[in-house]
């Protein structure tokens, strides 16, 4: 077994761009009701055949949902915490 560290670079991922997806916990508070955290960001492989996906959490509950990255005015300011105006399954 070899360590991920000593791999050679061209793992057809691009994690120095900006990621191709975002990862979101999603729990539903109330009914109707979502709340949506940021728990990580996924990449696509050069070959379009798959991603990498980087959690920085896992959540024990919920569901996870990826999205299109979306940039809006005060996004950059932002952290964690979103909830997208139109959630899609």
């Amino acid at each position: 077994m070899t360590d991920s560290k000593q791999q050679p670079a061209a793992n057809n991922t691009a994690p120095s761009t900006a990621p191709t997806l975002i990862a979101y916990h999603v729990r539903e508070v109330k009914e109707g009701k979502d709340f949506w955290t940021r728990i990580g960001s996924a990449w696509s492989h050069k070959d379009s055949k798959g991603f990498t996906v980087q959690l920085d959490a896992v959540p024990l509950d919920g569901r996870i949902t990826l999205r299109r990255p979306e940039e809006k005015a005060g996004d950059k300011a932002r952290s964690g915490r979103r909830r997208p105006t139109t959630p899609q399954p």
